[in-house]
């Protein structure tokens, strides 16, 4: 992936996880993005040095912003966040251990009106990079979205507002 890609794919990343406060304005959607990129100076200019470090500092990309959309949550004392790394275990990727992650993070969210459940590293967990993306897999993937997606519309109350973010 070219260097311009990587920063509009970075780009449209931010504007959706960040679109409350954005208001989808890519200009200040740049503002934040900016912003994250510079906590992350050291390791850009050794991806500058190193292009095989790409995945590495879009990984590190990923997890700052998650980490500062928790953080914006946190302060919002009537809005709930959940986050759900799915790249903590090897399980993370069964529908099984998927269920039981997100179901922890409804029974966290229930108390709220208004929240979002944020799931990242879901693809690699059941797609990992080092393998073949077989049909199969491709496959499993898609169920487990659309599982996930019924399971949260299911045990969500008609009164929620539940924002479901894959990252």
């Amino acid at each position: 992936m070219t260097t311009d890609r990587g920063e509009l794919r970075r780009l449209h990343y931010i504007n959706a996880l960040f679109a409350h406060v954005t208001g989808q304005d890519l200009f200040l959607a740049n503002q934040i993005k900016a912003a994250i990129a510079f906590t992350l100076s050291d390791l850009e200019a050794q991806t500058a040095a190193d292009p095989g470090l790409a995945e590495t500092y879009s990984e590190a990309f990923n997890a700052a912003a998650a980490k500062l959309l928790e953080k914006l949550h946190s302060r919002l004392p009537r809005h709930g966040f959940f986050h759900w790394d799915a790249s903590r275990t090897l399980q993370s990727g069964t529908p099984l251990f998927a269920r039981a992650e997100v179901m922890a993070g409804l029974r966290q969210l229930a108390p709220f009106r208004s929240s979002t459940l944020l799931i990242t590293n879901l693809r690699p967990a059941v797609l990992p990079p080092e393998l073949r993306q077989t049909a199969r897999r491709k496959r499993e993937y898609d169920e487990l979205l659309g599982f996930l997606r019924e399971l949260t519309a299911a045990r969500s109350t008609s009164d929620t507002e539940l924002t479901l973010l894959f990252l």
